[in-house]
């Protein structure tokens, strides 16, 4: 019998370590060690992926004065919002990270996002749902991708398989958390599972030059679930923010090596997914003709996204009387 194996993790920055500490040495955080068992195996099956477009090609060292200067090549999104935020359109091969809150959305713009992709193969990953009920997500939703499809897994060596035969365009994973690799024997959601399993969906993203969409858990502290290392490992990381008792979204980038970490997206949610708000100022101005006394219309900008937003001064009966009582003693 082969003997169990346990390493302790930080949860913060996800290092190792053979003992308990009370100071990580990495980050300097105090009390984030935990034990987790772990007992790596042989894997059963060799990754061989198939490069998908010509950026995923065989590297080679090369003179920085001969690398040629030009434009990166992009996939053009539909969603005007999510291209603003990613930079002008999807990288192949980047790997982008989005989190929130429960019931904000996260599954539904995700979904929505993949049936936009009309004659591109897409694989959604789910690992929370089922097939009818992601069907019945989608017959909600007005875009149709005949090209999507569904597979409900968890296993990271099932999946890998899957990704051989299909062969896809992009991959949609909902979400990190529960995926598990059965080299590891800790839970699915740990620190070891997150970085093994997110390990090789990267990997795969920059052998084959297919994007990655990886949907993350938060904490109660709003921070995204698992490692801090995780958010250094992607090349994107989204946030989506917003009451669930609202209707208003606001997809804001916090990391991005492909563009600028200021835009953000702003999304209506309706009963029919999410409604693009290309002109937030529809939003932010109450729509009247005639003048009221105690408003203004003012510039903001949020990131680099200027915005119109309306400004009222409410005053009350008491408030109005005791200021002219100060003014006329």
């Amino acid at each position: 019998m082969a003997k169990t194996q346990t390493t302790f993790f930080c949860k913060n920055c996800g290092a190792t370590s053979a003992k308990w500490v009370g100071k990580c040495n990495n980050c300097g955080e105090w009390n984030t060690y935990i034990e987790e068992v772990i007992h790596k195996e042989k894997p059963t099956y060799t990754k061989t992926w198939k490069p998908q477009s010509k950026t995923a090609s065989v590297l080679k060292p090369v003179l920085l004065k001969e690398v040629e200067q030009g434009s990166e090549y992009r996939f053009v999104v539909k969603d005007a919002e999510l291209s603003r935020v990613l930079g002008g359109g999807i990288v192949p091969g980047s790997v982008v990270l989005i989190g929130g809150e429960p019931g904000i959305g996260k599954s539904t713009l995700m979904l929505q996002i993949a049936l936009q992709f009309e004659g591109k193969k897409v694989l959604y990953i789910s690992g929370e749902e089922s097939d009818t009920q992601i069907k019945m997500r989608a017959e909600r939703l007005p875009f149709r991708n005949d090209e999507c499809y569904l597979f409900t897994e968890t296993s990271t060596q099932k999946i890998g398989k899957a990704l051989q035969e299909l062969q896809p365009d992009i991959v949609v994973v909902d979400s990190i958390q529960t995926l598990h690799s059965e080299l590891i024997d800790s839970t699915p959601g740990s620190i070891s599972q997150i970085k093994e399993t997110a390990g090789d969906l990267i990997r795969f993203a920059k052998e084959t030059g297919t994007p990655v969409f990886l949907i993350g858990h938060i904490t109660k502290d709003g921070t995204l679930a698992g490692p801090k290392l995780l958010e250094h490992m992607v090349d994107t990381v989204l946030q989506f923010e917003g009451d669930r008792h609202h209707v208003y979204r606001i997809l804001r980038t916090t990391k991005n090596r492909f563009g600028s970490t200021s835009e953000i997206g702003i999304y209506e949610m309706h009963g029919s997914g999410l409604r693009e708000v290309s002109n937030p100022s529809e939003i932010l101005i109450s729509q009247r003709d005639e003048n009221l006394s105690g408003v203004a219309i003012s510039a903001t900008i949020e990131g680099m996204r200027p915005l119109l937003i309306e400004t009222q001064a409410l005053v009350s009966t008491r408030c109005l009387t005791r200021a002219l009582t100060k003014r006329l003693v």
